[in-house]
């Protein structure tokens, strides 16, 4: 399958930090700057409704050649098992599931690029739809084993502080 077929994608990591613990790190939006290779920072629309199904934010995305925001609505918060939400409300859909692993968390992302946000890069892009349809992709597969990793450090760093603590 080549990459302008690539629809989907995910990838796991366990994480020695509780289902609950890890929720709170990946749900809260306004965090995402410290993990994400493009996406520098959140924030909600509506502060009263922040992380709930329905709500939605908007992410600030920087590439060396271009800035730009978008708007997300959440269309999964089940504390400590997934948090997902969806570009545009129709474009993109990114995930995290959370299952128990031992002492720790197995945190797998999800990315899919939805059949209206294909139609979207057709309309805009013309010709040159399938390339920027491909880049995208390839920036999501990079994208996401370096987010996990990240998560993975400041999940565990925040662990071991409780402990300490304890």
């Amino acid at each position: 399958m080549s990459q302008t077929e690539i629809r989907h994608h995910q990838e796991s990591v366990t994480i020695q930090a509780s289902p609950e613990a890890v929720y709170e790190i990946v749900s809260d939006i306004t965090r995402t700057g410290e993990w994400s290779p493009v996406c520098t920072r959140c924030w909600w629309d509506d502060d009263a409704a922040a992380g709930q199904v329905g709500s939605w934010f908007t992410g600030h995305n920087e590439l060396p050649d271009r800035a730009w925001e978008t708007r997300s609505q959440v269309v999964a918060a089940e504390r400590g098992r997934e948090f997902a939400w969806v570009v545009g409300g129709d474009r993109v859909c990114w995930g995290y599931t959370l299952t128990p692993a031992g002492t720790g968390t197995t945190l797998t992302e999800s990315w899919e690029f939805l059949p209206a946000g294909i139609a979207v890069f057709e309309e805009k892009f013309g010709d040159d739809a399938p390339a920027q349809i491909a880049d995208r992709t390839q920036q999501a597969l990079d994208g996401i084993p370096t987010t996990l990793a990240a998560i993975k450090r400041i999940a565990e760093s925040s662990a071991s502080r409780e402990d300490k603590r304890s």
